[in-house]
């Protein structure tokens, strides 16, 4: 069988990776150049303090943009693809976790699909974030009514045109993966999940408890950027449902002379949540169409 030839840009976002960074870069040249596939890589220095700028300069063939200051993994992503020369973006992380062979099963669904994404087999993270990932994944898949195997997987394959179109809704910090995910299932486009195998990580996470105590943000800012109506309907109608019960309620032990100001109240509020939610995704689609 023919090999599929495609264009790859690689985007490698590096903070405070120096025992790993070097070796992951050579595991990507070796794959590459094995297979005589095209491509570039783009490493993001995200101003690290270690050693990790110093062995980046040492390496040959690759491009190095540096962050005058750390901006964030999302960051990272997003300004490797303001210098990715080719349609296809690889966004592979520094820290030893993926393997280089597994690109294979991604640029074989390059054909149909515009974004490729790799499922963690057996990965569940640190327990103490346990909870909050499987609210969140929960979340996910309600706005997106997809089931999503790996939400924040960091291993994707994705078309620069798509990703570029919906980089200013897009955040700095990890949750870009999960964002990128829901905006691409939300718009239309095709996602293709590919079971991968992950490396135990080289060095130390980046990972910090504020970005675990955010989880809870990201899922409200998804739901308002996604699918608001879909937090608000449900809201209205038990509204609807108590403000009218009561009502009967009232009608019945008033021998139907009067209704409480309550049921009037849970009623009218009941009305404003609706129109609110109404007006809150008329804001989110102009929000994810309008550009920066």
């Amino acid at each position: 069988m023919k090999q599929k030839i495609i264009k790859i840009s690689v985007i490698i976002p590096a903070f405070n990776e120096e025992k790993a960074i070097s070796q992951v870069i050579d595991q990507l040249k070796n794959n590459f150049n094995a297979r005589l596939l095209p491509y570039e890589i783009i490493v993001v220095n995200d101003a690290s303090t270690d050693g990790t700028v110093e062995i980046l300069k040492k390496i040959e063939d690759i491009k190095i943009i540096h962050h005058p200051y750390n901006k964030g993994y999302g960051a990272s992503l997003k300004t490797g693809a303001d210098y990715a020369q080719y349609e296809w973006l690889l966004f592979f992380d520094s820290d030893g976790q993926h393997r280089a062979e597994d690109i294979d099963k991604f640029i074989e669904n390059s054909d149909n699909f515009d974004m490729i994404v790799g499922a963690r087999q057996g990965y569940q993270g640190p327990i103490l974030r346990q909870p909050g990932k499987k609210l969140l994944h929960w979340i996910a898949n309600y706005l997106s009514e997809h089931k999503i195997p790996d939400l924040n997987s960091g291993f994707r394959l994705v078309k620069k045109s798509i990703f570029i179109k919906y980089r200013h809704i897009l955040p700095d910090g990890f949750s870009l993966s999960t964002t990128s995910t829901i905006a691409f299932f939300k718009e239309g486009y095709n996602i293709k999940y590919v079971p991968i195998c992950i490396n135990k990580r080289i060095g130390k996470s980046s990972l910090k408890l504020s970005d675990g105590l955010g989880t809870l943000m990201l899922t409200l800012r998804l739901i308002m950027l996604f699918s608001p109506l879909k937090i608000f309907l449900p809201i209205s109608l038990a509204g609807f449902i108590i403000s009218m019960g009561w009502a009967v309620y009232d009608l019945i032990t008033n021998h139907f002379q009067s209704i409480s100001k309550t049921s009037g109240f849970i009623f009218v509020a009941t009305l404003l949540i609706f129109l609110f939610g109404l007006l809150a995704d008329q804001i989110a689609a102009i929000r994810r169409e309008i550009k920066k």
